[in-house]
C-alpha cells in the first residue's frame, strides 16, 4: 500500500521539522541568533490517467485525471534573517548592528567569517576581539593608557588617552551585506562564511546607503518568538500523530486482506 511509505515520509518530515523548532528554542538567549524554518515539497506523482488525455475514440479528453502523489521530502532549511531586538548592557564593547551588515572576523585560519553578535571584549595585546578571541577585521588596537572608548554609529572609534580630554581616532569598523545573508553558511559560534549562494560580501562604513549602524553598549537579541515557536511544536507534533496513524490504519487493512478466506 502507498498509504506506508506515504505516511512514513509524512513522519520523517515533520520529525525534521521539530528538530528546526527545538534548536530555535534552545537559541531563545542566543545572542544575535536568527531563527530557522523547515520547507518542505511535495514528491513526485503516478500517474494513471493524466489530465488531457483521450479518454475514447471520438477524441473527449479527461478534465482531471488520476494522480497519486507518493509523499514528502525536506526541501530546504531557510533562516529568517529579520533584525532582533535591542537591549542596552552598559557594556562599552557591546555592538549592536541595527540594520543590514555584519562585522568581519578574522578566523586562526586566516579566513574571513561574519557575525552579528557583537559582544566583542579586548585581549592582552589589546585588540580588539570576539568572545571566542578571534580578531575584528579592520584591526582596532585599544592603548593601554585609554581610559574610554566610544564608538560612533557610522564605526569611528576614538579613545581618550590618560591625561587628555580630547578623543583620538584609532580606527574605523566597517560591515559586510550579502544579497542573500539566507544563503550563509553557518559553522557555529555565532560565525558564517560566504557561500556562492549568499554572493559576495560588499564592505561598507557603517551608515552607507543600504547598511545598517552601529549601537555601542547595546546586543541584538535572538529573533525568535516564543509563542510561535511552541505553537508550530504543537501543529508539528499533530501532524506526525495523524501519519502515525495512517501508518495504523494502513497496517489495520493489510491485516484485514490476509485474513480473508
Amino acid at each position: 500500500m502507498r498509504a506506508l511509505s506515504i505516511a512514513a515520509s509524512g513522519m520523517q518530515a515533520q520529525q525534521l521539522n521539530v528538530d528546526v523548532i527545538s534548536h530555535n528554542i534552545a537559541n531563545m538567549n542566543t545572542t544575535a541568533y536568527k531563527r530557522q524554518r523547515a520547507e518542505f515539497q511535495d514528491l513526485l506523482y503516478q500517474n494513471m490517467e493524466r489530465p488531457g488525455s483521450t479518454s475514447s475514440s471520438s477524441g473527449a479528453t479527461l478534465p482531471l485525471g488520476i494522480q497519486i502523489g507518493v509523499g514528502v521530502r525536506a526541501d530546504a532549511v531557510g533562516r529568517v534573517t529579520e533584525q532582533g531586538g535591542l537591549t542596552q548592557t552598559g557594556n562599552p564593547y557591546d555592538m549592536a548592528i541595527n540594520g543590514r551588515g555584519f562585522l568581519q572576523i578574522q578566523l586562526p585560519s586566516g579566513q574571513t567569517a561574519y557575525t552579528r553578535a557583537g559582544n566583542l571584549a579586548v585581549n592582552a595585546e589589546g585588540q580588539l576581539v570576539t568572545a571566542d578571541g578571534y580578531t575584528v577585521e579592520p584591526a582596532i588596537s585599544v592603548p593601554a593608557e585609554a581610559v574610554a572608548m566610544q564608538v560612533t554609529r557610522d564605526g569611528i572609534v576614538e579613545v581618550t588617552l590618560t591625561g587628555q580630554t580630547v578623543p583620538q581616532q584609532i580606527g574605523q569598523l566597517e560591515l559586510a551585506t550579502f544579497i542573500n545573508p539566507a544563503g550563509l553558511e553557518a559553522i557555529g559560534d555565532n560565525l558564517y562564511l560566504e557561500t556562492p549562494a549568499s554572493g559576495s560580501a560588499n564592505v561598507a562604513t557603517p551608515g552607507s546607503p543600504g547598511v545598517g549602524t552601529l549601537m555601542q553598549g547595546y546586543l541584538e537579541l535572538s529573533n525568535v518568538n516564543a509563542v510561535e515557536e511552541i505553537s508550530q511544536l504543537i501543529v508539528a507534533q499533530r501532524a506526525y500523530e495523524m501519519n502515525a496513524r495512517v501508518i495504523t490504519a494502513a497496517d489495520e487493512m493489510l491485516q484485514s486482506t490476509t485474513q480473508l478466506r
